[in-house]
C-alpha cells in the first residue's frame, strides 16, 4: 500500500479527512487534515503520534513529519470539497485557458457531471474539474463593532 492510501485509511479510521499529502525530495512528509468541527493542536498531536508508529511498522521512509490543519485558505482537491464549500469564495487556477483566462476568483456553485459553476462578477462560468490545476478557498474576515 502506498503512503497516501495508508495515511488516508488511517485518518478516516480516526475520524479525519485527508485534505492533502505532500512528500518532498528532502524527506519531508506534510499531512493536511480536516474534520467538520475544525482541527485543534491536540488533533495534530494525536495524528502525528499515530502516523509515526504506523510508518515505523509499515517501513515508510521519511525524515520529518508535519501534521496540520489546511488553514483558512484550504485547498480544494476533490469534487466533494467543491460540494461541501458551495457558496464560499474560491480562487482557481486552470491548466488550460478558458475564454483566454487561467485564473478565476468567484463563488462556488453547483457541481454537476464534473463541471463546476463559478459565479464571477455576476456571471456564471462553467469549469471542468479535470481542468483545475489548483483551487483554494479565499478567507473572509468579518469585523464587529461594539
Amino acid at each position: 500500500m502506498d503512503a497516501a492510501r495508508l495515511v488516508e485509511t488511517t485518518l478516516a479510521g480516526l475520524g479525519y479527512e485527508l485534505v492533502d499529502l505532500e512528500v518532498s525530495g528532502r524527506g519531508l512528509m506534510r499531512v493536511l487534515l480536516d474534520k467538520p468541527a475544525g482541527i485543534t493542536l491536540e488533533d495534530c498531536e494525536r495524528v502525528s503520534h499515530q502516523l509515526t508508529r504506523l510508518f515505523a511498522v509499515e517501513g515508510v521512509a521519511y525524515d520529518r513529519l508535519e501534521v496540520s490543519s489546511p488553514g483558512l485558505d484550504r485547498p480544494l482537491k476533490k469534487e466533494a470539497d467543491f460540494v461541501r464549500f458551495r457558496g464560499e469564495k474560491a480562487q482557481l487556477k486552470l491548466r488550460m485557458p478558458l475564454a483566454g483566462r487561467k485564473n478565476f476568483t468567484g463563488v462556488l456553485g453547483e457541481v454537476r457531471d464534473g463541471v463546476l459553476q463559478l459565479e464571477v462578477d455576476g456571471n456564471l462560468v462553467q469549469i471542468e474539474l479535470s481542468n483545475l490545476d489548483k483551487a483554494r478557498l479565499v478567507p473572509t474576515f468579518e469585523c464587529w463593532k461594539s
